[in-house]
């Protein structure tokens, strides 16, 4: 029986692994703020953008300056800290969206510093609100485009002039394109610093309850695994990953892409370029696509 759950599993991930495209629960609306301006959804936590193996993961991540695209990271990491320290306080042993996001600031080597400035300053920011934008990019891919936002009509103008000029439009109906799940992303390595094979990630996958594993690459091009389950089992799967010796970075909903579109490379080149300009936009959290 294990054999045959195994061998299911190894082909669903070879049917995904080279697809392209942030806490648990306890309770889940502790842990996420609403989206006020979409159909409904969590804020998610991390910045970190998922990615294949497949030409379109190669382009999607070249980006500019490394100082200046770290410069924006911490921008929207502190961003973040300041709405999650209103929602929850700021003490992180009792705040587990703070906590996690500390976490995510140290895995990008933020300075300890800004993550202090940016709990004391949460009292001084101007209330914001998560909201996800629908639309369709060149070659007709689905994006969902996750903000965090004080003016929703400012906002929701500046990302449509930028699909606008740049092959893409606001719409609805990119959603149906996706599901949400839940996602426990690990380092591909142990607390140990062990080297974690994909069959040995597959074996943990079916111990921890989880529905599939891929293995793909972070915005640095580090490999990462994911792990993907239902909503209901992400704590318990994160947990039972983290007992098992991996090092979780991150866990909680994400929308996987139910259907995925072929670029031509012009439209490659031009939908790289488009998620650029909106990732550079200093609200948006995070871009989903269901490009292959």
């Amino acid at each position: 029986i294990m054999s045959l759950v195994l061998s299911r599993i190894c082909s669903a991930h070879r049917k995904h692994a080279f697809r392209s495209l942030l806490f648990c629960q306890e309770p889940l609306g502790r842990w996420f703020l609403p989206v006020v301006a979409s159909q409904e959804t969590y804020f998610h936590t991390s910045l970190m953008m998922s990615a294949g193996h497949n030409k379109w993961s190669k382009v999607k991540h070249i980006k500019g300056p490394k100082d200046e695209a770290r410069a924006r990271v911490f921008a929207k990491l502190s961003m973040m800290i300041k709405v999650a320290v209103r929602e929850g306080g700021p003490n992180p042993d009792l705040n587990m969206a703070l906590s996690q996001l500390i976490e995510q600031c140290r895995e990008r080597n933020m300075p300890k510093t800004s993550i202090e400035a940016a709990i004391k300053g949460a009292d001084k920011a101007k209330p914001s609100a998560c909201v996800l934008y629908e639309g369709r990019g060149p070659g007709g891919a689905s994006l969902l485009i996750e903000l965090l936002t004080d003016n929703n009509n400012r906002s929701y103008a500046e990302v449509k002039l930028l699909m606008g000029k740049n092959g893409g439009v606001m719409c609805y109906g990119a959603r149906h394109s996706f599901e949400k799940k839940g996602v426990v992303t690990v380092r591909t390595h142990d607390k140990d610093g062990g080297d974690v094979p994909l069959e040995k990630a597959l074996e943990l996958a079916i111990e921890a309850g989880a529905e599939d594993v891929q293995e793909e690459q972070d915005e640095e091009d580090k490999d990462i695994y994911k792990y993907i389950c239902d909503i209901p089992s992400l704590r318990e799967v994160r947990s039972s990953l983290s007992s098992f010796g991996l090092v979780p970075i991150s866990s909680g909903p994400e929308f996987r892409p139910k259907t995925t579109v072929q670029l031509s490379n012009t439209d490659i080149e031009q939908a790289s370029h488009l998620l650029d300009l909106i990732n550079n936009h200093p609200e948006v959290i995070r871009v989903y696509d269901n490009i292959e």
